[in-house]
């Protein structure tokens, strides 16, 4: 405390007078050297510093913590912990989402329940085995942004997204084209592709696409949103973020900036706590390696 007040201009010897502590004992212990656990929280904190500013200022204390051990330091997460707090910084909090759904108020034809949130670890085994699909939206000062996605359930690595300043068929088309194209699927007769109940995803146009590329099709429960978790918990991910944290101007900007985000920020770098902590692209590549 008598150096921290010292900084700031009081007078040294009028201070460990008030606080009882002896002007030799304190310039003694400015000159003591660091304790060799002080020395090494110190090495450590330039290193937990680096990740997290690398992270946008996203990564909490597992992430960290997963990202020195991968560079091969030995050090637990409450380590970590107990370094950031003392440097005041934290990761992005696990704020409460509101999944948002689009309308299901339609007479178009539904499908059935194929793919179930609750058995997804006995049903998703590979990748480009099922997809899920869904819009939200991006508030800007222009007005809103939607933004379709299709999401590998096995990965978690976004395949396909496109974005729109209105809701049409071809906003949901668009992203699963770039899917299938980024995936390098002529025909998907594997492949099942999952999604709420909105009038996008029951549009004739849609349903050729699927059709045409033999694509097997999921809807969820009439109301339940949590029967797309995988997806809605990556629309949280981007809103707490990026989002949340942003104010777009323009439509434009927030195009760019939610691109990079995916393409280059959420599918290569960010560490998924899911996937072992790699990142989708790492655990695709992965997998394919390992078939």
């Amino acid at each position: 405390m008598v150096e921290e007040l010292a900084f700031e201009l009081f007078d040294v010897c009028h201070l460990c007078k008030v606080l009882s502590v002896s002007t030799s004992g304190f310039y003694a212990w400015l000159k003591r050297p660091l304790s060799k656990r002080k020395t090494e929280d110190e090495r450590l904190w330039q290193k937990i510093k680096k990740h997290w500013e690398m992270s946008r200022k996203t990564y909490g204390r597992r992430r960290i913590a997963k990202s020195l051990n991968n560079e091969g330091e030995v050090i637990g997460k409450n380590r970590v912990a107990r370094i950031m707090k003392e440097n005041s910084i934290q990761g992005i909090g696990k704020k409460k989402f509101k999944p948002q759904t689009t309308t299901s108020d339609h007479e178009l034809p539904v499908a059935e329940r194929v793919f179930k949130t609750e058995v997804a670890s006995d049903q998703v085994t590979k990748p480009n085995q099922y997809w899920g699909g869904d819009i939200t939206y991006v508030a800007t000062e222009e007005g809103w942004l939607y933004l379709a996605i299709v999401i590998d359930l096995f990965t978690r690595k976004v395949v396909g997204h496109s974005m729109s300043e209105s809701m049409p068929c071809e906003l949901v088309i668009n992203a699963l084209d770039m899917g299938l194209k980024r995936q390098g699927l002529a025909v998907a007769e594997d492949l099942v592709a999952h999604t709420d109940r909105g009038s996008q995803y029951a549009a004739e146009d849609y349903l050729d696409k699927l059709s045409k590329y033999k694509i097997i099709r999921s809807m969820s429960r009439k109301g339940n949103c949590y029967d797309n978790a995988f997806v809605e918990s990556f629309f949280r991910t981007l809103k707490v973020e990026l989002v949340n944290r942003e104010k777009f101007k323009t439509r434009q900007e927030a195009k760019q900036k939610i691109f990079e985000f995916i393409e280059v920020w959420y599918n290569q770098q960010r560490l998924h706590s899911s996937l072992d902590y790699m990142t989708p692209e790492q655990y695709e590549s992965k997998q394919i390696t390992a078939a």
